[in-house]
């Protein structure tokens, strides 16, 4: 039986139209890649726009989705929430990361959010327990892509942190890759594989770290902003500069990571991963997150102002336009959707906003966890560490210190009582772990921030609320509050299923995992609160509801 021609024009048509729409299961796109820019502000990219070439941040500027008013809804804008937000879909209250460490009332002692004594790490002799997202209380936007797939498209996340690729990497991640401090080599964890496959070992027995040392850093007219020789500590002056946080000789982490160089680093790597590991030649979509390091270990140091966040972030286009073209000639941008964004921001530096007369100060945790124990120690008549660690303004308390007191082990007490300590030691207020669990937070913004940023992980524990412009370390800045300066960052998409523009409406990063989970047509993160953000999305050219036009019919003895 001969169908009509009308009715064949229209269900080719259809047919076009229903092959181009997204699809993880066919691999349309072949590879989404997600880069996390740590500690990457909001404005920055506003801040040096005509200053970018034309082939980097600007692909997502002119070319792309762009989100201006992208902020966290949450208060602790710290790497590891960060991370875990953006790939979770959902806020600490959701996916349980409540921090990049909490105090563990087992061990009785501070714990990183990613690390697994059931694990052990690869690729090093390190000793020391390995690394897992066992600590997420949500899957992520890999883990659903997985699932939908029957396993066959391909998971992997990269980071000079461990944490920064662990989470977004999330439970059945084919691989997270992350950086020996010391050495940087590439490392993994017995929770993805036994062994570095081939292609590792070859990448760290090359020695391909080794190059961005003894280098300088120049911007564009030939100005010094950084070297990555070797530092000789200075005992006498008891140079810190020189010496980790744990007191030992700089390595590739401090030194080579606050350059540039880091970045190059990375993405010298990330397309060996891709080439080795055959990204984007598979029957479905493949992800793959880069979490950029260098911003952050940096920013911390000289802050958001400075020429050397300004040069960061020129070197930075220059090298996402070079990746860019490794993706066009390797897997063809039409097959390829990108994402852009960032875990937090970071306040200014103290010392810059102080000359522009904002109320801004270094505070030492260290000296204000000193003050807290004394003031709880008077209240109680008992000297003791009540305060664990502080992890400015998040106070980690020793449920154990409080046998005996007022109130005795009662946790809800105690951590009432080291919220008014903090109070009296500068912070503007606070809320207690047992009000977040009960729901007891005030229906106003704050109240709604902090909410989310519950988590019944770390024992017991106080969130301060801080003051505007201070920062808990008595050199450089620092991030973790609930302010725009750290709230605020870039939301950008890129790929044939968005409408390019400049888009003003307000966005949060839980909108990422979600926006793209209904383009793939996959479920989202299970434990998902963002939204589609449909005034983004390319629409197709014809409904597959409604047939197309017809071919016009010529009048009784016409022509056609």
């Amino acid at each position: 039986m001969r169908l009509p021609r009308s009715l064949l024009v229209t269900l080719a048509l259809l047919g076009l139209i229903s092959s181009a729409f997204p699809s993880a299961y066919n691999a349309r796109p072949k590879l989404i890649v997600v880069f996390v820019i740590d500690q990457f502000r909001g404005d920055y990219l506003e801040r040096y726009r005509d200053q970018f070439g034309d082939g980097g941040f600007r692909v997502f500027l002119d070319r792309g989705a762009y989100f201006t008013d992208c902020t966290y809804d949450y208060a602790n804008t710290r790497t590891a929430p960060g991370h875990a937000t953006l790939f979770t879909g959902t806020y600490t209250s959701g996916h349980g990361i409540v921090a990049n460490e909490w105090w563990d009332p087992q061990k009785s002692k501070m714990v990183t959010s990613v690390e697994d004594d059931s694990t052990k790490l690869v690729g090093t002799s390190k000793p020391g327990p390995g690394a897992s997202p066992h600590n997420l209380l949500s899957d992520t936007l890999g883990d659903e892509l997985k699932l939908a797939t029957d396993g066959k498209a391909r998971v992997f996340a990269i980071s000079l942190k461990d944490r920064a690729a662990v989470l977004p990497a999330g439970f059945a991640g084919d691989a997270a890759y992350w950086i020996d401090p010391k050495s940087g080599d590439w490392i993994t964890s017995t929770y993805y594989r036994p062994d570095l496959p081939e292609w590792v070992r070859n990448f760290n027995g090359g020695h391909r770290a080794e190059k961005y040392w003894n280098r300088e850093w120049k911007d564009s007219v030939g100005n010094v902003l950084g070297s990555t020789a070797p530092r000789i500590s200075n005992s006498k002056n008891n140079d810190d500069k020189d010496k980790n946080k744990d007191g030992a000789p700089a390595g590739f982490y401090e030194v080579v990571g606050s350059t540039p160089f880091a970045n190059d680093y990375q993405f010298e790597f990330a397309k060996e991963l891709v080439l080795y590991e055959k990204l984007g030649a598979g029957a479905a979509t493949d992800l793959l997150v880069i979490s950029l390091s260098a911003n952050d270990i940096l920013g911390h140091q000289v802050g958001p102002d400075s020429p050397q966040m300004r040069g960061m972030a020129l070197e930075l286009d220059r090298q996402l336009a070079d990746f860019f073209d490794f993706l066009r000639h390797q897997i063809g941008m039409a097959s390829v959707w990108m994402a852009l964004s960032a875990d937090h921001g970071v306040a200014p530096l103290p010392d810059f906003a102080k000359t522009l007369r904002l109320p801004a100060a270094n505070l030492d945790a260290r000296a204000l966890r000193e003050q807290l124990n004394s003031l709880l120690s008077k209240k109680y008549g008992k000297k003791a560490e009540y305060v664990a660690d502080l992890a400015y303004p998040l106070a980690w308390l020793r449920a154990d210190a409080f046998t005996g007191t007022p109130g005795g082990k009662e946790e809800s007490v105690a951590e009432a009582d080291a919220g008014e300590a903090m109070k009296q030691v500068g912070l503007a207020g606070y809320f207690t772990k047992s009000q977040l669990a009960r729901g007891a937070t005030p229906a106003t913004e704050i109240g709604r921030r902090y909410a989310h940023s519950y988590s019944p992980e770390g024992g017991w524990y106080v969130l301060g609320i801080p003051t505007p412009f201070q920062v808990g370390i008595p050199k450089g800045t620092d991030h973790a509050s609930p302010f725009s300066y750290d709230t605020h960052v870039p939301l950008a998409f890129y790929g044939l299923a968005f409408q390019p523009g400049t888009y003003r409406t307000h966005a949060e990063p839980v909108d990422l995992a979600v926006t793209l989970a209904s383009l793939l047509g996959i479920n989202a993160p299970a434990q998902a609160t963002g939204r589609v953000l449909t005034e983004a999305l390319q629409l197709p050219h014809h409904s597959p509801i409604t047939p197309p036009p017809q071919p016009a019919t010529p009048p009784a003895g016409g022509t056609q």
